[in-house]
């Protein structure tokens, strides 16, 4: 007896410890799905929506927005009327569906969204060689980072690329197109981050085939960029090229462009007798202040023979057109050295 009482003491503990692990199980909040806010403002004059998202809260807080044509949401209009009324539309990708729940009128609404995951696109990228998360999915849906897109890459030579660098990519727009594009015109082996920067700063195929057409044959992707970065455009090589300088590096564009070389202020150097000057000498003119306002006061002061070292070195050494003038009321002889030297040793 006092064994099957034991027994039955034994087994009634065991029961009470499953019905508590039961209750805890059944307690224990399930994994929150992917789901925030969304503040949606549609464009004036373009069939396009700025679209906001919102999770999170205090520290864990992030906001994202992007702009998307109208037509890629399933369910979503703009509405005539200015007074909000309820609205769910849908943002269906390869990755996964975003639903969008609130209420829009004529300018943009708000509302709550949720991401419901595609499973077969996690099985499939991750036979693919891709690791994402639940997080990475939902931002290739919002990006719309889809199996075509790293098919189309692996066929032009790039194969599991980092995750960030896609979602670079898919913003900037290098995509397979734009790097079969490149690779037409030479442009083998760019890595990721070259072919976002020819993105983001416009260094497109049109560019390229522009600039060769002027004699441009082997600019590399660091040049193409910064020449856009710096508005070295192929407008600017025509008209530098019409004021006498056909035979200007990418180096050369880029320093002129930089320091406000212009083809004006070429001409007007040129209507002041400097003719036959350097690039070089040109951007060191223009780094030191000589401008051609001061060229003609210098020159209305008797010094017609100043060359573009003397200029420069004035400017330099401080040696303004009133020092000069003023020097030249003491002794109408003096030389653009001994104003130099005067400036060098503080003597006024």
């Amino acid at each position: 007896m006092r064994t099957d009482d034991r027994s039955r003491r034994g087994l009634g503990i065991a029961v009470a410890i499953l019905a508590a692990a039961s209750t805890l199980a059944l307690s224990r909040p399930a994994q929150a799905a992917i789901e925030g806010r969304w503040i949606a403002e549609f464009d004036e004059d373009r069939d396009r929506v700025q679209l906001t998202t919102k999770r999170g809260s205090g520290r864990h807080r992030s906001t994202n927005s992007s702009s998307y044509p109208v037509s890629a949401f399933r369910g979503l209009a703009r509405p005539a009327s200015a007074t909000p009324a309820p609205a769910r539309f849908e943002l269906a990708r390869d990755a996964g569906s975003v639903v969008f729940e609130g209420q829009l009128d004529s300018s943009g609404g708000s509302g709550r969204f949720s991401f419901v995951p595609n499973p077969e696109f996690l099985r499939e990228m991750g036979r693919m060689g891709y690791s994402l998360s639940e997080e990475d999915q939902f931002t290739s849906a919002m990006h719309d980072i889809g199996r075509g897109f790293i098919r189309g890459l692996e066929e032009v030579g790039y194969t599991r690329v980092p995750f960030d660098d896609l979602v670079s990519m898919r913003i900037h727009g290098a995509t397979p197109e734009f790097i079969r594009e490149l690779k037409a015109l030479g442009y083998e082996r760019l890595s990721t981050d070259d072919l976002v920067s020819m993105r983001i700063h416009g260094a497109t195929p049109e560019f390229v085939r522009e600039m060769r057409e002027l004699g441009y044959e082997r600019l590399s992707s660091d040049d193409l960029v910064s020449m856009r970065i710096h508005g070295a455009t192929p407008e600017f090589v025509r008209e530098m090229r019409a004021a006498g300088f056909d035979r200007l590096s990418a180096d050369d564009l880029v320093s002129m462009r930089i320091h406000g070389v212009s083809p004006e202020f070429v001409r007007e150097l040129k209507e002041l007798g400097y003719t036959g000057v350097s690039g070089d000498d040109l951007v060191s003119m223009r780094i030191h202040g000589v401008t051609t306002a001061f060229v003609r006061q210098i020159r209305d002061l008797g010094f017609q023979d100043a060359s573009v070292d003397d200029l420069v070195s004035m400017r330099i050494h401080g040696v303004s057109a009133d020092f000069a003038r003023r020097a030249k009321s003491k002794d109408p002889g003096v030389t653009i050295d001994e104003l130099v030297s005067m400036r060098i040793h503080g003597r006024d």
